[in-house]
């Protein structure tokens, strides 16, 4: 079987199939391989055109008016409130009978 005799669709019948397999090994080999490449071909993906920078935009930097993100609001508090916090995770999880003591939870007898 020569590549001008192989389907360029699936339309195959099992009389197709037959034939080709009473012609030998390397033809049946031949047109699954043809198979394959087709439905490959039907898979891929078109290759997207590339997204056109505006104009005076120099690669790497920040469009104009915007920068970079900044720290997260997390690493604004004071070390002492990160210390109360750290402080009161531990009470509770490792002492949860006692009374906390971190400075931030109002007294037992408000509770």
């Amino acid at each position: 079987m020569t590549d001008s005799q192989i389907p360029a669709d699936d339309n195959l019948q099992i009389d197709d199939i037959k034939a080709v397999r009473a012609e030998g090994r390397s033809e049946l080999r031949a047109l699954m391989r043809a198979q394959i490449a087709i439905g490959r071909s039907r898979r891929d993906d078109k290759p997207k055109p590339a997204v056109t920078s505006p104009p005076g935009h120099k690669p790497g930097a920040w469009p104009k008016g915007s920068h970079p993100p900044g720290p997260p609001l997390d690493w604004r508090y004071p070390k002492a409130a990160w210390d109360a916090a750290v402080r009161h995770y531990r009470n509770t999880e490792h002492r949860p009978d006692q009374p906390c003591d971190c400075g931030n939870c109002p007294p037992e007898e408000t509770r």
